[in-house]
């Protein structure tokens, strides 16, 4: 069975966890790489509607072992929360997480906060989740790990060590910073708040190979789009994490991972929250949002709404490697009087525009046939009507690899393979 590695292609937000809930009945591990509670997978299925931030989409097979790799960032009371959640709908959660992940805490959420109040009108449009702090640490060598939970005195020492180098940076920073927390207080917090996941923590990396030697189908999940990758996307206005596919492998447990299948997710029509450029942004956007449902999960922000941008959505599939396409929310231009694609952009540097899109980019559009016809009930794509067909296999062309799945609602049926 093959290795399926299902990321964005845009800026996030593109149907990810819907093409993983789908592929995940025939998985036997659904892993996350990256990321933490930062952003959030709408599922729709039986067991009715979750916005998931840290647990694997695959969590409602009950063969499927849900696993939170060492690239991501954890908030420990945010996943307590999630799994009872989950387990409040009848699901009975597999879950393997890594000790090598790291800790995100309370702490790093008021760091986070207090940054973006500093930048005012500069600010990077962060959750404010505390997920870049937590990295930031990771790298300077004074993140807190997951699998400290299991050796307490290991965790408490770790915390003193992060806290006498953070703190005396905090204060001077941001004078309002009233972080009064003891060591020994944050240390019999963690563990209180993780008591209902901690026996689950193991290296993630044996039952993966595990399941590797019996030719098993694991399925990979990134968070966000091409577009937020911190080495690749629109940067400053980035994660903090490589959400491209050829991070799977180290953000999973599996380094040597050579994925058969990698799956880019785009939707329909362009869409962005956060800041950053939206090229190809509507004139009048709030109609097409509200009736799109398109609100960040975790924020509830109101998206930046724009057509389809070739350009931008080619270079995302390139740098994720992608093998094929899933299209989402096609069913959302049903209607749409004004239809086009855009296939190029005029202005400065316009032949190079990698991200950050710095220069003043004006979107080259084509322009397409609409359609009026709900779709939300077709399952095949001949049954489409000829302008959606054509809308697709427009932007199959554009992209250089196949559309394999469309879909035209939100359910598990309302998918259209192809």
């Amino acid at each position: 069975m093959p290795s399926i590695v299902v990321v964005g292609a845009n800026w996030g937000d593109e149907g990810k966890g819907r093409i993983v809930d789908f592929l995940a009945e025939n998985a036997s591990a659904s892993i996350r790489f990256q990321g933490g509670n930062n952003a959030g997978h709408t599922v729709v299925n039986d067991f009715g509607t979750f916005k998931l931030h840290q647990l694997p989409s695959g969590i409602f097979n009950p063969d499927c072992i849900a696993v939170l790799g060492p690239g991501m960032v954890i908030s420990p009371a945010a996943l307590s929360e999630e799994i009872a959640e989950v387990n409040a709908a009848g699901v009975d959660v597999k879950l393997c997480i890594s000790d090598r992940a790291t800790l995100c805490l309370p702490l790093h959420a008021l760091e986070d906060t207090l940054e973006e109040v500093r930048l005012g009108d500069a600010a990077y449009g962060s959750t404010r989740q505390g997920i870049a702090p937590a990295y930031g640490d990771r790298v300077m060598k004074k993140g807190i790990l997951v699998g400290w939970l299991n050796q307490p005195d290991v965790l408490l020492e770790r915390i003193q060590f992060m806290l006498d180098w953070k703190m005396p940076q905090l204060k001077a920073l941001y004078p309002s910073c009233d972080f009064s927390q003891t060591a020994e207080q944050m240390t019999e917090w963690l563990l209180a708040v993780s008591a209902p996941w901690r026996e689950f923590i193991c290296n993630v990396t044996e039952p993966l190979k595990a399941l590797q030697k019996q030719d098993a189908n694991l399925l990979f999940e990134a968070q966000l789009g091409a577009g937020r990758d911190l080495v690749y996307g629109e940067y400053p206005y980035t994660t903090s994490s490589n959400v491209t596919a050829a991070y799977a492998g180290i953000g999973s447990g599996l380094p040597a991972l050579r994925p058969e299948r990698v799956i880019a997710v785009a939707k329909s029509f362009s869409s962005s929250v956060g800041t950053g450029t939206l090229v190809t942004a509507m004139a009048e956007q709030d109609n097409f949002r509200e009736s799109a449902n398109e609100y960040g999960a975790v924020t509830g922000r109101p998206r930046d709404m724009g057509y389809f941008d070739a350009v931008a959505t080619r270079n995302g599939v390139e740098l994720q490697a992608a093998t094929e396409i899933a299209l989402t929310k096609i069913d959302c231009l049903s209607g749409m009087k004004d239809l086009k694609i855009c296939v190029g952009y005029a202005g400065d540097h316009s032949e190079n525009p990698i991200w950050p899109q710095t220069a003043a980019l004006t979107p080259i559009y084509e322009s397409m046939p609409a359609w009026d016809e709900d779709i939300t009930g077709c399952r095949t794509f001949d049954s489409l009507p000829a302008a959606a067909q054509h809308y697709v296999e427009r932007i199959e062309a554009l992209m250089g690899v196949p559309v394999s799945m469309v879909s035209v609602g939100p359910e598990r049926e309302q998918m259209i393979i192809r």
